[in-house]
């Protein structure tokens, strides 16, 4: 009804409009050219405004289709995000109730009696170590603790034919984890002598009272690595990085620290002493003068009696993946 008034109108005002707006100027009959001069002029101004009405009503109902659709298409991107939300939670806990599935199993093979299913137990908690990230720290601390478990120290003394090999292979899983700073690895009080740890990564662990006689630390690396009181008696440390690391061990005779490089260790100790150096062995940068002379008289007493072969290849900075 509007629209049908609307247009009825602006046909009167385009019919009787010159006469409303300049009658006084035109004539009812008879018109003569002047008159159609006028007419024409009002008619066309009328026809200009109709034309610009009409455009500006397109104009606004062009612009609000444009608002309706934006918002249709924010809308749609909502439900989109939402529903991508939906799918990336729902394949979380998907993947994380498959990650808790193969930790259980883990656990149950690492508790078997049979040496192959610890095994299996062993390198599955690894894989799940790497996968999942959230599982790190736990898996850490369950095979240092099958570690403490299966290899504790020993209630007499005695040789030792070495870990058995469901706890060197923890051992070796633990040695090649990824570095995370705020997981410690707790081996304290354990029997690893013999234990193969050439190109661990041992930073930062905890090795307090443990028994290391013979271990192969050959290119480890054990930064701020907690020795007190380990016995380190024949380990070898060949290319071994200890920086920052504490030294107050228990005993370390004949450990070979030949081309160790010892860097700001907090603690010293004399047993160090007991331990083979060497021109080769990189020496604190800091010691009290009654340790620099142990060191010098020790470091010549064992280059005396030294032959080298060949030089060992320089520390490789990674540590070799199998």
């Amino acid at each position: 009804m509007a629209l049908l008034a609307a247009v009825v109108v602006y046909a009167l005002l385009l019919w009787r409009g010159p006469w409303w707006v300049d009658g006084a100027h035109i004539r009812d009959k008879n018109l003569q050219p002047a008159d159609g001069v006028i007419i024409t002029g009002v008619r066309t101004a009328l026809v200009a405004l109709g034309a610009g009405f009409v455009a500006g009503i397109g104009l606004y109902y062009t612009h609000q289709s444009h608002r309706h659709a934006e918002k249709l298409y924010l809308h749609s991107q909502e439900q989109f995000e939402h529903a991508r939300e939906k799918d990336r939670e729902q394949v979380e806990l998907t993947r994380e109730g498959q990650v808790t599935g193969r930790y259980v199993e883990a656990i149950k093979l690492l508790s078997s009696e049979d040496l192959t299913q610890r095994l299996g137990g062993i390198y599955a908690l690894e894989r799940i170590m790497r996968d999942s990230e959230k599982d790190f720290s736990t898996v850490v601390k369950v095979l240092a603790a099958f570690v403490r478990t299966r290899s504790p120290l020993p209630s007499t003394t005695g040789d030792s034919g070495g870990p058995g090999l469901d706890v060197q292979a923890a051992l070796t899983v633990l040695a090649r984890r990824p570095q995370v700073k705020s997981v410690t690895v707790d081996l304290s009080r354990t029997d690893l002598r013999g234990a193969d740890l050439r190109y661990a990564n041992l930073n930062g662990c905890n090795l307090r009272d443990a028994r290391l006689e013979k271990a192969k630390l050959d290119y480890a690396s054990l930064n701020r690595t907690n020795l007190s009181g380990a016995t380190l008696d024949k380990a070898t440390f060949t290319r071994a990085q200890l920086i920052e690391t504490y030294l107050n061990v228990k005993s370390m005779v004949d450990a070979d620290l030949t081309f160790a490089a010892i860097e700001d260790p907090p603690i010293l100790t004399s047993a160090l002493f007991d331990a083979r150096l060497s021109k080769y062995t990189t020496a604190p940068s800091e010691m009290p003068d009654e340790f620099r002379e142990k060191w010098d008289r020790r470091a010549r007493e064992c280059d005396e009696n030294m032959v080298v072969v060949n030089e060992p290849e320089p520390w490789p900075g990674t540590v070799p993946v199998d």
